[in-house]
């Protein structure tokens, strides 16, 4: 529901701009709640002003993903506010240049109070992971590609939940990386499904990308984890650049349930 992308799949940097400019600013209207949710977790609208008093006209709107931190189920290996995690994955992605996380804020004003709002990407909710890695292995490079990089991502973001529909193929032609709430912590603690691809060479030019946070983690990003889950990200990079492959899991159990 957001501003269309490019016609060559590629996200115009103008759109993403004034998606975030609306998530930041507009006013929440909730739509309905979603079903099978961990955490209580919202769809919501966004528009662009105060449109229930019929004062201010409408010129924009976009349908948002609203987690309030009201709604968190307890966990003993992460700490509440795990909206900030949410949108800390976000900040780790535009520094990188990947563009793989949906536009991802923080409203202080929520209709349930603080949490983080992120853009709805339109898609078909039949197709995960497991549905399309072999369709892709067979298919389109480039998506296979888009894939590798969403390994390496988590990865560095210390994924501990990466369910297969947590990847979301949207109509945009792209390939979406969600649900980043159990991100950053300072074990390493990956769990993914995203396996097909261990062992395999990073391409140079992942391993470039990356590079930067072995010396320094953005401000931005580093204001929403402790300082040990800062040092923690750059040792896995440190470590990524060393090793230049990605990890294998020789006991078989680093996957999340339910695996979908």
């Amino acid at each position: 529901m957001g501003e269309m992308d490019r016609p060559d799949g590629k996200r115009d940097a103008r759109c993403a701009d004034r998606d975030l400019d609306l998530l930041e600013r507009g006013s929440i209207r909730p739509l309905g709640q979603l079903a099978h949710s961990s955490n209580e977790t919202f769809l919501v609208e966004v528009v662009n002003g105060p449109d229930q008093t019929g004062t201010s006209p409408v010129t924009q709107r976009l349908w948002a993903i609203y987690k309030p931190e009201w709604g968190e189920r307890p966990l003993r290996d992460f700490p509440p506010g795990l909206y900030r995690r949410e949108r800390a994955a976000f900040l780790l992605s535009e520094s990188l240049g990947w563009g793989v996380v949906p536009p991802t804020v923080i409203r202080e004003e929520g209709p349930f109070g603080v949490g983080s709002l992120q853009l709805f990407i339109e898609h078909d909710p039949a197709e995960h992971y497991f549905t399309l890695v072999d369709t892709l292995i067979d298919g389109d490079p480039a998506h296979l590609d888009e894939l590798r990089r969403l390994a390496v991502f988590d990865v560095v973001a210390n994924n501990t939940d990466r369910k297969a529909g947590h990847v979301l193929h949207g109509t945009d032609g792209r390939l979406w990386g969600i649900d980043h709430g159990l991100c950053f912590a300072a074990p390493f603690k990956l769990r993914t499904v995203i396996w097909d691809f261990a062992g395999e060479r990073i391409d140079a030019g992942l391993l470039a990308d990356v590079a930067p946070l072995a010396d320094e983690v953005p401000a931005a990003l580093a204001e929403h984890l402790t300082w040990f889950e800062a040092a923690a990200l750059q040792q896995r990079v440190q470590h990524l650049l060393e090793e230049q492959v990605l990890p294998e899991d020789p006991t078989g159990m680093r996957f999340p349930w339910p695996l979908v």
